[in-house]
C-alpha cells in the first residue's frame, strides 16, 4: 500500500470501486468498497493524487479526503469517458479516471465549499418550484378551456381572473371541477409563497457578499445571476481568461473545423444551462432599455446595425461573463469604458 501514488475513485451511492496505480502507472488494486469503508481506507493511505467524475457527492467526497491530508481532482465525466478502454463497467471506470486524472492538459473543476453547495441548491430548488408553478398554470387554464372557459395567459392575469371572474365560471362546469380548480388555486399560491421564500434567503446571501454586491454593479447581472456566478464558480482563477469561463458557461461559437477550413456554428450551449440562461435574459434586459449614455451603448447599437437582434442578445451575454471573470479575479468594481 505504500507504494500507491494516485487512485481513481468510480462515485456511487452504496459500492464504490477504487483503482489505485504507483509513480509509473502500474494498477495495483482494483476492488469495490463499500460507503462506510471509504474514508477507513484512505485513512491508512499516505498522501495521494485522488481523482474523482464531477457528480452527485463528489464535492463532499473532495472535501473529506482533503481533511485527511490527499490531494483531490475532480474532472467533468466526458473528458474521462476517452480513457475507457473496454466495455463500460465500474472497475473500466475506475481506471479510466485513475489514468485521466494523471495527464497533464487535463481540466479539472474546482471543489465548492458547503456554502457554495448550500446556495446553488436553493437555486436549482427555485428553478424547480418554478417549473412546477408553470405547469400548474397551464394545467389550470387547460382545465378550464375544456369547458369553453378562456383563462388569459401570464401568472399575473391569472391572479387577476381569479378574483374578478372565476365566480361567474361556477355555473359553467360541474361542481366538482369548480371545487377543484380553487383547490389548484390555493396550490398555486403557496408555490408563489414559497418562491418569495427562496428569493428571500438568495437575497440575503447576496447583500452578505462583497463579490455580490460587485457583480451586480454590471448592467444585465442582477442578483440571482450574481449569487449563482459566485456559488457555481468558486475560484475564478481556475480560468484562465474571461473567455474559457464564457466557454465553460457555452457562450461561445462551436467549431468543427477540418483540413484548414474553419466552420463556426451556433454557440455550444455546454455547462451550467441555468447560468447561461440568466446572462443571456439580463442581456435581453439590457437591449430592451438601453439609452444613450448608458453603458454598452455604442456598441451594442454598432452590432445591431448589421446583425439580428438575437445574436446581440447572445454577444452581450458573453461580454457579460467576461466582465464577471474579470471582476472576480481582479477583486475590482465595474466600470463602463462606452
Amino acid at each position: 500500500m505504500n507504494n500507491i501514488n494516485v487512485v481513481g475513485i468510480d462515485l456511487a451511492k452504496s459500492i464504490f470501486q477504487v483503482c489505485c496505480a504507483d509513480n509509473k502507472g502500474k494498477i495495483i488494486l482494483n476492488r469495490s468498497l463499500r460507503r462506510a469503508q471509504i474514508l477507513k481506507f484512505f485513512s491508512n493511505l499516505k498522501p495521494v493524487l485522488v481523482g474523482m467524475e464531477s457528480c452527485s457527492s463528489s464535492h463532499y467526497w473532495a472535501r473529506e479526503l482533503t481533511k485527511l491530508g490527499h490531494e483531490v481532482k475532480l474532472m467533468p465525466p466526458q473528458y474521462v469517458k476517452p480513457y475507457v478502454k473496454t466495455n463500460k463497467n465500474d472497475a473500466a471506470d475506475a481506471e479510466a479516471i485513475c489514468e485521466a486524472v494523471t495527464r497533464p492538459n487535463m481540466r479539472f473543476v474546482s471543489v465548492k465549499s458547503p456554502e457554495q453547495q448550500a446556495l446553488l441548491l436553493i437555486h436549482r430548488e427555485r428553478e424547480g418550484v418554478i417549473r412546477d408553478r408553470t405547469s400548474l398554470i397551464n394545467r389550470i387554464r387547460a382545465s378550464m378551456q375544456e369547458f369553453g372557459i378562456s383563462v388569459p395567459a401570464g401568472r399575473y392575469q391569472l391572479a387577476k381572473w381569479f378574483r374578478t371572474d372565476f365566480a361567474d365560471a361556477e355555473l359553467r362546469m360541474p361542481s366538482l371541477l369548480f371545487d377543484h380548480i380553487r383547490s389548484m388555486e390555493v396550490r398555486l399560491r403557496e408555490l408563489e409563497e414559497y418562491i418569495k421564500r427562496l428569493d428571500t434567503l438568495i437575497d440575503t446571501t447576496s447583500k452578505a457578499s462583497q463579490l455580490c454586491k460587485s457583480l451586480i454593479e454590471i448592467p444585465g447581472v442582477g442578483r440571482l445571476t450574481a449569487s449563482a456566478i459566485v456559488a457555481s464558480v468558486g475560484d475564478a482563477k481556475s480560468f484562465k481568461s474571461g473567455r474559457q469561463f464564457s466557454a465553460w458557461l457555452g457562450l461561445v461559437l462551436k467549431q468543427h473545423s477540418s483540413g484548414g477550413k474553419n466552420t463556426l456554428m451556433g454557440i455550444s450551449k455546454r455547462g451550467d444551462t441555468y447560468m447561461r440562461r440568466m446572462l443571456i435574459h439580463g442581456a435581453r434586459a439590457v437591449i430592451r432599455h438601453i439609452k444613450p449614455g448608458k453603458p454598452f451603448y455604442e456598441w451594442v447599437n454598432e452590432l445591431l446595425s448589421r446583425m439580428h437582434k438575437n445574436k446581440v442578445v447572445v454577444a452581450l451575454a458573453n461580454k457579460l461573463a467576461r466582465i464577471s471573470w474579470a471582476i472576480l479575479v481582479h477583486d475590482r468594481a465595474f466600470a463602463s469604458n462606452n
